[in-house]
């Protein structure tokens, strides 16, 4: 039998480069609820929580999950790892999907790649990030909630704490993992489909709004196609420098 698996989305109101990016709107729609409309036609996802802070600012995330049918969990700003494994408890998870809510053009077929890798493959961790090939933005990885629990008893270190899945990819000797590469006709490790900056916002929207309109589950290949085609746009944040762990 399948286990319940859960995708969670790590999202806050106080980002450093872009506060209150989440709810940011494109084609008319806080990026949030864009994401979560997206991970929707996830087949092999159960459940959708937004892992959320019990900050004050966060108030309007919690109202957006309940708004639009998701879950949501409201846990530490500084301890990622703890809140995302108290939301994947709370919703009875027992594979997670971890992702981030920067990540509003995420690919649902990718993730559901990642997924099935994850089923297929006797691994600890499965993500399409330990060598990347897919642009930024289309981060997926996939564990048991089992596996984030002995991460939590192993490591108190800030950083561990932070970035939820650190400590997995950095111990390969304890853990075992496996990578998702990208189609050769979307390998592109270059490109930045995240939401982090003004310029990122940019280029998001513009997409959002030129390809939502006819498919809300455009591709990837389809957001390559665009970009192609429409050079001055992909320029708008090439020269971004990403945040380094």
């Amino acid at each position: 039998m399948t286990s319940r698996t859960v995708a969670t989305i790590e999202a806050r109101m106080t980002s450093t480069r872009l506060p209150g990016k989440v709810l940011m709107s494109a084609a008319g729609l806080p990026m949030l609820e864009l994401m979560i409309e997206r991970l929707r036609f996830v087949k092999e996802i159960d459940a959708i929580v937004i892992a959320t802070t019990v900050n004050a600012s966060d108030d309007p995330v919690e109202e957006l999950a309940h708004r639009v049918g998701v879950g949501v969990w409201r846990g530490s700003e500084a301890d990622v790892l703890n809140r995302v494994l108290d939301a994947a408890k709370a919703y009875e998870a027992q594979t997670i999907v971890e992702l981030t809510g920067d990540c509003p053009l995420i690919d649902p077929a990718i993730v559901s790649k990642v997924i099935n890798a994850y089923r297929d493959q006797n691994a600890d961790y499965v993500s399409n990030i330990i060598e990347r090939t897919y642009p930024d933005g289309m981060d997926t990885q996939v564990f048991a909630t089992t596996l984030l629990e002995d991460v939590a008893r192993r490591t108190d270190d800030v950083a561990d704490r932070e970035h939820v899945s650190l400590y997995i990819y950095r111990h390969p000797k304890i853990y075992s993992l496996a990578n998702v590469v990208a189609p050769a006709e979307v390998v592109r490790p270059d490109l930045r489909l995240t939401l982090d900056t003004r310029e990122d916002l940019a280029v998001i929207r513009t997409i959002f709004e030129s390809l939502r309109p006819t498919r809300k589950d455009f591709t990837l290949a389809q957001i390559l196609a665009f970009l192609d085609a429409h050079p001055q746009i992909a320029a708008i944040n090439a020269q971004v420098e990403a945040k380094i762990v």
